[in-house]
């Protein structure tokens, strides 16, 4: 996406566009959803721990994470949210944050996150073995493997205080993570979601990075402040960046006329056509170069923006040979 914002408008002459950029090699994308950051910062003051002080770290490992557009209604968990149960879990305890990484890439569901927190008592692991117990078996179904594991680790010189470690939790408690609405207009397809991907403590800030998506303009606009309002009322600073359009589905489509029976004639098979919930370049391109007439398609991949993304090697030959027979039957635009 940043080579399709620097992209000139004058340069390209076409009038058709092919975006190589589906995740299914029987699918024929028309539509898809914008996007916006919403990136939070809260300064806070550490305060030094006592000698009386335990200290513990925390490890959320295990969860399967995966694309946050695409597999945003498969229920996944969301590590940074998981993490906030748990430590949420120890507020009788007056517990303190002393670091919190959780999460990678902003357009990933969160797979893990680590944490180091200090309570006055010693005697948590009953309390935070029973609501590891509960997640666990919340999420028995979406991610089996998920891990929670807790030890002892030395004390360090100092934390959160127990009042910031409160808005931080309560913060993240209320931050909405998943969908938010699903379309009026394409059955089954998700029109805006929001994923927290990134939160880290330590070093005196409290600092997270979210996306939101939608397919239309307005909810994008909605879902963002929402997802800033949550951090806002605890006094952190909220900043939306990186916005880019949608691009809204043209099912009379020119290319769309040609390529569908050309899948059928190939294949004997009939190709799916729909929109999706991901972030593709051509909203960006069409604000551009306005009328474009636009399609994707491409090879299957499994669990983009994850350790775990392959590519279906069978259908990269299937996919080559349609974009190849697609060149041929594309009408000259004289």
């Amino acid at each position: 996406m940043t080579g399709a914002f620097e992209l000139e408008k004058n340069i390209l002459e076409g009038t058709i566009l092919l975006n190589l950029d589906t995740e299914d090699d029987d699918e024929f994308s028309i539509g898809c959803a914008g996007g916006i950051d919403t990136n939070t910062s809260y300064d806070y003051q550490p305060v030094n721990t006592n000698d009386s002080d335990v200290a513990f770290g925390i490890s959320v490992t295990g969860l399967k994470g995966g694309h946050s557009g695409m597999d945003i209604h498969l229920e996944r968990g969301n590590a940074n949210k998981i993490m906030n149960r748990l430590i949420g879990s120890l507020e009788n305890y007056d517990v303190r944050i002393n670091s919190i990484d959780g999460g990678s890439l902003r357009n990933a569901i969160p797979r893990e996150s680590f944490a180091k927190i200090v309570v006055n008592n010693k005697n948590i692991a009953e309390n935070l073995n029973e609501e590891i117990k509960v997640i666990k078996q919340e999420f028995s179904i979406s991610d089996a493997n998920l891990t929670v594991s807790f030890n002892k680790v030395s004390t360090p010189e100092n934390s959160m205080s127990v009042s910031d470690t409160k808005k931080v939790i309560q913060s993240i408690r209320a931050v909405q993570n998943g969908v938010y609405k699903m379309s009026m207009a394409i059955a089954g397809l998700v029109e805006t979601s929001s994923s927290l991907a990134r939160v880290i403590v330590g070093n005196g800030s409290f600092q997270t990075q979210s996306l939101q998506r939608s397919s239309v303009e307005s909810s994008k606009t909605d879902i963002a402040k929402t997802v800033g309002s949550s951090f806002s009322m605890i006094g952190a600073n909220v900043e939306h960046t990186g916005s880019y359009p949608g691009w809204a589905p043209n099912p009379n489509s020119e290319i769309l006329e040609i390529m569908v029976p050309l899948y059928n004639e190939m294949y004997n098979d009939q190709p799916r056509v729909q929109a999706c919930h991901a972030g593709l370049e051509c909203g960006i391109l069409n604000e551009r170069y306005p009328g474009l007439d636009m399609i994707s398609f491409g090879p299957t991949i499994k669990n983009p923006h994850s350790p775990d993304e392959k590519v279906h090697i069978g259908s990269v030959k299937k996919f080559w040979e349609l974009l190849l027979a697609v060149l041929v039957r594309i009408p000259n635009k004289n």
